[in-house]
């Protein structure tokens, strides 16, 4: 299964990167998305799990959670904006992978058994770092990541 991993909008929901998360079977926001109109195209391309970020005050963004819990193809994936928010063990809660964004910087790191994937920033470009998004590929109850410069 390949879930197209996207964060960090801020309202700019680039055409390349609506095709590259076409076909992909599902889509996890991390944040930051800017206006309502993102969640809309983007779920007209998969089914979408999002999570708000410290900019998402608007009236709309009120029923975007904080965090979200979502199990795809046999494992568990926790998406928050901000790492920093963390309050649990996500290895002791048996997730596989923690998907957030916040920083504008991707990364993809394990630790204690758990992938961490920030996908970076897709919207406006943000000083000198690159405009990209992700996907996370889950085979067999395993998963890994990829990070694709926009």
């Amino acid at each position: 299964m390949k879930v197209g991993l996207i964060s960090d909008t801020h309202g700019l929901l680039r055409p390349e990167a609506l095709e590259r998360l076409r076909g992909c079977a599902h889509i996890v926001h991390g944040g930051d998305i800017g206006k309502p109109g993102i969640l809309e195209a983007l779920g007209a391309v998969a089914p979408v799990t999002a999570v708000r970020g410290n900019n998402d005050r608007a009236p709309w963004a009120r029923h975007v959670p904080h965090t979200a819990q979502v199990r795809l193809a046999g494992v568990r994936l926790f998406v928050i904006h901000d790492l920093a928010d963390l309050d649990i063990d996500p290895a002791a809660e048996g997730f596989a992978a923690v998907i957030s964004g916040h920083s504008h910087k991707p990364l993809v790191r394990e630790a204690a058994g758990v992938l961490f994937v920030n996908p970076g920033s897709a919207g406006p470009r943000r000083f000198t770092l690159p405009v990209s998004l992700g996907y996370l590929h889950i085979r067999r109850a395993k998963v890994s990541a990829e990070l694709v410069e926009l």
